[in-house]
């Protein structure tokens, strides 16, 4: 029997594969496609993601194949200057397109020992008191102690289980593809900066030497989403909304997508879960969706390789609904009032005046920004210090930096005292003792994600921590 499979190699299942390996877990990746998709949906990782990456090492990898926008315009599409004083050592939005993402992720799950196995495509689930039954396409079965279904907004596990996924369905779609252009970048230019006055869903975004990333308004919504439109539907929707269609041709894919807001009754039942868009599906907007899904798996993976080690804490597994839920409620929540402000009727371009009016405001500005990065993130972990269930940025240290220490995934104690001890839980949490001047608490005790689970300086107010996140001492 394995330990976990994860159904889907999109970045949420192989970003969770990545952490579950990092502890040992036996993960079997199990995706229904034959061959990574070459559908770039995501065109970057926000901050917090960012963040995730240098946790685990993993960041010089992403900048290689990358590039750096410091660059506003992420709320609702209105252009502000990049805010200050944001909360982060990297204040950035890093530029790569989601297969990139993907291979990386891949790389990486693999270098670990994850075993991915495509063309697999899940058809059945069976649960019982010891593991889970999964049915594949073709009558083969495999077992597994947990399930995660990361298979996507159609997500077949989640209906195999029979959790709701309640939500407003589509009302507009858009359409979305790579091609090659013939106009020149003056006429493009110029009937964008025309078009885009009123209609902010369409542009063409260069890619390399006569290829574009192009949006444009769909005529209505599909009734059957899973098929693609037509280049002849694409050329008709450019004619119809920009008067030209900037001689399109020699298309590399098409797609669509609508503005539907849909989220899970539920994470988990019994010992299958969900995360990434099984969990939850939104707009594009603001560009969080692959964001959200890796930092879904970041959540989860540390507890559930706990509670297959053995050592979590009762209510550990299921703390990962209890954080992760409201957290993607709020990405809805954003999603629809940016959906909102970008519609052509009056009302709503009022609005949008006056938020833009308002974004003058450095506060308001970087409250939006930190929003949408996923940097204001804060679970609710009771009353204490005010970084309690907040991540701690990348603070530096008098012996280099903090998400240096965390690339094992481990639990980690940064001491500025020199007095602490972690005595009985040493092999899940790391005690540092260093300091730093951006650090004006004695000490702070770190989940494997970076969230600060205590604040203090008193040995006994830890060790009633410690149990509470990373177990029994010696367990």
């Amino acid at each position: 029997m394995r330990d976990v499979i994860v159904a889907g190699a999109g970045p949420t299942g192989l970003m969770l594969a990545a952490e579950l390996r990092l502890h040992g877990v036996d993960v079997l990746v199990l995706d229904k496609e034959s061959a990574p998709t070459k559908v770039v949906r995501a065109l970057g990782l926000h901050v917090r993601s960012i963040e995730v990456m240098e946790q685990r090492g993993l960041l010089e990898r992403f900048l290689a194949l990358g590039k750096r926008y410091e660059v506003g315009g992420f709320f609702a599409g209105i252009s502000k200057a990049w805010p200050e004083r944001m909360d982060t050592a990297h204040g950035y939005v890093l530029g790569i397109v989601q297969t990139a993402t993907e291979r990386l992720l891949t790389e990486r799950a693999t270098e670990l020992g994850a075993e991915i196995r495509r063309g697999c495509e899940v058809t059945g689930l069976r649960q019982d008191a010891d593991g889970v039954t999964v049915e594949l396409a073709g009558g083969g079965e495999v077992r597994s102690r947990y399930v995660v279904g990361c298979d996507g907004g159609r997500s077949t596990v989640r209906k195999l289980l029979g959790i709701g996924f309640p939500g407003e369905p589509s009302r507009r779609d858009t359409l979305l593809g790579e091609m090659a252009l013939t106009a020149s970048q003056d006429e493009l230019t110029a009937v964008m900066t025309e078009v885009r006055k009123t209609q902010l869903w369409f542009g063409a975004m260069p890619l390399e030497e006569g290829v574009y990333r192009v949006i444009v308004p769909a005529a209505g919504v599909a009734e059957d989403r899973t098929v693609p439109p037509t280049f002849e539907e694409f050329k008709q929707q450019l004619w119809a909304t920009a008067g030209t269609d900037f001689g399109v041709h020699s298309p590399r894919w098409l797609s669509r997508f609508g503005d539907a807001t849909r989220q899970a009754e539920r994470y988990r039942d019994g010992r299958v879960l969900l995360a990434g868009d099984a969990a939850h599906i939104h707009p594009p907007t603001g560009g969080q969706g692959l964001n959200l899904g890796i930092q879904d798996a970041f959540n989860l993976g540390w507890k559930l390789a706990a509670e297959i080690g053995g050592w979590a804490p009762e209510g550990l597994l299921d703390s990962y609904e209890a954080e992760r839920h409201p957290v993607a409620a709020a990405v809805l929540d954003n999603t629809r009032a940016q959906v909102l402000l970008m519609s052509t009727e009056p009302g709503p371009r009022s609005m949008r005046r006056l938020l833009a009016e308002l974004m003058e405001f450095e506060e308001v500005n970087r409250y939006l920004i930190e929003k949408i990065t996923a940097v204001s993130v804060h679970y609710d972990f009771g009353e204490g210090h005010e970084l309690l269930g907040r991540r701690l940025r990348d603070v530096a240290l008098k012996r280099g930096r903090l998400y240096e220490l965390m690339h094992r995934g481990r639990g980690l104690l940064l001491d500025q005292t020199g007095r602490l001890s972690v005595a009985g839980w040493a092999d899940r949490v790391d005690h540092v003792v260093d300091v730093s001047e951006e650090l004006d608490v004695p000490a702070v005790l770190l989940r494997p994600d970076g969230h600060v689970a205590w604040a203090g300086e008193d040995q006994r107010e830890l060790e009633a921590a410690l149990p509470k996140w990373f177990g029994a001492a010696g367990s």
